[in-house]
């Protein structure tokens, strides 16, 4: 009746109260899988496990309520470890609050100016090579702290060492055992699907290994913790004097670089995922730049969004953001109520979460296809991968996009010469109807000159270059001087035999 209110039915509940309860079942998925990893990654990055969490609460809480995307979820990720920890060398701990704050105000000028959407543009194998790079890496020092070994610092003395380790040399049997059996319960525990939809696999590695350690009292190192508050690190005003250093601004655009395209590569796949909302790609790289601000101010870890935990918000069955938001209320209410319970996980099984998560960031099944398919993007990607490894993240991302480029302006300088008879009736002396077609640029130059060399030097040529779609400038001076040489020796020659037309032995019909 008018004049009455209408209230809803008990029916009108359901579908949003069945909204909130896979929210929340996912949350707990999400939080279970976010915890080992946000601690080991600090762990790895050289800073305290705090700092960790409280990127992933910030992941969770703050850029997890904003615009953008809608079923990803961001935190701390193992793609940025090494990039972290040799920051974290170089300039120390003290300095990593000021560069993440750096490259979350960059993130947000990016977004702003509406260049989100040309992180697509970035050449996959590039963004793959990276990451096997990264992958590389991070598994070349891991494995020390999984056998319970000093671990070298330069690159270089890592992978050397790892022949010591091989041999038994400076190995902790007992924290071998431990990262070991990590890596095999997180191989092994995805194939019991069932278990694997109720409990994931990083939580139960670190659970059984933690348990192991405790049940066997084993001599082995493990995670400390001082407190949450204790370990936020606010810039000084001596930290913003390292904007000075161009190698520290140079960290920076790194950081905010890398980031971007790791969070925006990220929301690509999981759209994929879902029929839900698209990610609106500049207002996605707003909230990352956002939530690093945020943790920047705090002293804390830089965050991307992580393709791991968003496969599992998706894989629980999240329908809103609410999951992701309530996946950092987790975080932090169990750091807040339960902090001595990190304190019995061992830095071993972390360090075996992260070799996992290592080889996983090496993409051997797309290596194997591009190499099936597009040999080219399958050079890109391995020379990129090496390049990291061999020198640093900046310089190998660098080459590899060199490489790219280099490689797409190949494959678009493809030029064919056609040569056909004016006159089929006269075997000897008629005009020679040479088209060239497609892409003219330096780097098909030699091809192009041998071909029209190789053309009876007795036998006048029509030149059509109207099929060409580019002609470069080095390309148009040497045709047109081709063309004038040709004359020359046709001159002095005595003029040879005459073209079916009177005209000249050479001559160039372009309409390029």
């Amino acid at each position: 009746m008018r004049g009455f209110p209408v209230f809803p039915t008990s029916s009108s509940f359901l579908p949003a109260f069945s909204a909130y309860r896979a929210d929340i079942a996912a949350s707990l998925v999400v939080f279970l899988v976010a915890l080992p990893l946000c601690v080991g990654v600090a762990v790895a990055s050289g800073v305290p496990a705090e700092l960790g969490l409280i990127t992933g609460i910030v992941g969770g809480v703050l850029v997890g309520t904003l615009p953008g995307s809608s079923l990803q979820v961001s935190g701390p990720a193992a793609g940025l470890t090494v990039l972290v920890f040799e920051a974290v060398q170089r300039y120390g701990a003290d300095a990593l609050g000021v560069l993440v704050l750096g490259a979350g105000a960059v993130q947000v000028a990016l977004g702003v100016l509406r260049l989100g959407r040309w992180f697509r543009a970035v050449s996959v194998a590039v963004v793959q090579g990276m990451l096997a790079g990264i992958g590389l890496v991070l598994m070349a020092g891991q494995v020390y702290v999984l056998a319970g070994a000093d671990m070298p610092a330069a690159i270089a003395g890592k992978l050397a060492g790892l022949g010591g380790l091989l041999t038994g040399a400076d190995v902790s049997a007992q924290a071998l055992a431990v990262g070991a059996g990590t890596v095999a319960v997180l191989v092994l525990w995805p194939r019991w699907r069932r278990a694997a939809r109720v409990l994931p696999a990083p939580l139960v590695a670190v659970g059984l290994a933690a348990g192991a350690t405790a049940l066997f009292a084993l001599p082995v190192a493990r995670v400390r913790v001082s407190g949450l508050l204790d370990a936020v690190r606010p810039p000084g005003g001596e930290d913003w004097a390292l904007f000075v250093d161009l190698g520290f601004v140079g960290t920076v655009l790194a950081f905010a670089l890398i980031a971007s395209a790791e969070s925006l590569f990220s929301a690509a796949a999981v759209d994929r995922m879902h029929a839900g909302r698209r990610t609106d790609y500049d207002k996605e790289l707003i909230a990352q730049g956002a939530g690093n601000t945020v943790c920047g101010a705090l002293g804390a870890l830089p965050m991307t969004a992580v393709i791991v935990r968003s496969a599992a918000n998706v894989g629980a069955g999240a329908r809103t953001k609410a999951s992701r938001v309530l996946h950092g209320v987790w975080l932090l209410l169990f750091v807040v109520a339960l902090p001595g319970a990190l304190e019995v996980i061992p830095v071993a099984a972390l360090a075996g979460v992260l070799v996992h998560a290592g080889f996983k960031l090496v993409p051997l099944r797309a290596l194997a296809r591009l190499w099936r398919g597009h040999r080219g993007e399958a050079v890109v990607l391995v020379a990129t991968a090496v390049t990291v490894v061999a020198t640093s993240l900046f310089e190998g991302v660098l080459a590899g996009l060199l490489l790219a480029v280099a490689k797409t302006a190949w494959d678009v300088s493809h030029v064919q010469v056609e040569v056909t008879e004016g006159d089929p009736s006269r075997a000897r002396g008629g005009r020679l109807l040479v088209r060239v077609t497609g892409n003219a640029t330096f780097l098909r130059l030699p091809k192009l000159l041998d071909a029209l060399d190789a053309l009876p030097a007795d036998r006048p040529v029509e030149l059509d270059l109207s099929g060409l779609r580019h002609t470069d400038h080095a390309c148009a001076a040497e045709l047109a001087g081709w063309t004038a040489l040709r004359e020359a020796r046709q001159a002095a020659a005595g003029g040879g035999p005459p073209g079916e037309d009177g005209q000249r032995t050479a001559t160039l019909n372009s309409t390029t």
